[in-house]
């Protein structure tokens, strides 16, 4: 699947904006991340594009979240690595692979890099750095959606958390228009 398609089909699925552009925002992390790796640029992209394409359709039922994702993607022929991946993002399988950990790792991240960009004096992605995300990170209170023990968990894929922002947030600036920030 081209990311054009990728795009067509999440489009199909999700309605809402702000969910939308997160899965951008996961896509851009896990492709910053697999060129850091060296690993295959495309699947880890097309993981983060694609990991919530059932979020709305299972809002009220997480128990399927990732469940019915890889169902339909499955049906598109995406890759098994890719299936495993969505369904250890939401809980379902345990993580086997650096993929699998990079994904359960981003997916709260990028809302904490949102809500660091939002609060910002600046309001854009451009005005953050590393540190003061960090310090919004230490922070219980702040986007307290964002689970922290899961994007500490960067660590299984070979980095410290700082490098992990990094290289997150360095992906997300490039697609800045793209995410409104």
């Amino acid at each position: 699947m081209t990311r054009e398609e990728g795009l067509k089909l999440l489009g199909e699925h999700l309605k809402n904006k702000n969910l939308f552009k997160h899965c951008l925002a996961v896509e851009s992390c896990m492709q910053e991340l697999a060129r850091h790796f060296g690993e295959d640029e495309e699947i880890w992209a097309r993981a983060g594009l694609l990991h919530d394409i059932d979020y709305e359709a299972t809002k009220d039922q997480p128990e399927r979240h990732g469940i019915a994702g890889s169902e339909i993607l499955a049906k598109k022929g995406i890759e098994d690595s890719i299936l495993y991946a969505i369904k250890v993002h939401a809980g379902h399988l345990p993580p086997k692979s650096r993929l699998d950990w990079a994904l359960f790792a981003v997916d709260p991240l990028t809302g904490l890099i949102v809500a660091s960009a939002l609060m910002h004096p600046e309001k854009k992605l451009s005005g953050l750095d590393t540190n003061f995300i960090l310090r919004r990170y230490k922070e219980k209170r702040f986007a307290a959606g964002a689970n922290r023990e899961q994007i500490a968990s960067c660590t299984n894929i070979g980095l410290n958390l700082e490098e992990f922002i990094e290289l997150c947030l360095k992906g997300m600036q490039k697609i800045s228009e793209d995410l409104g920030l």
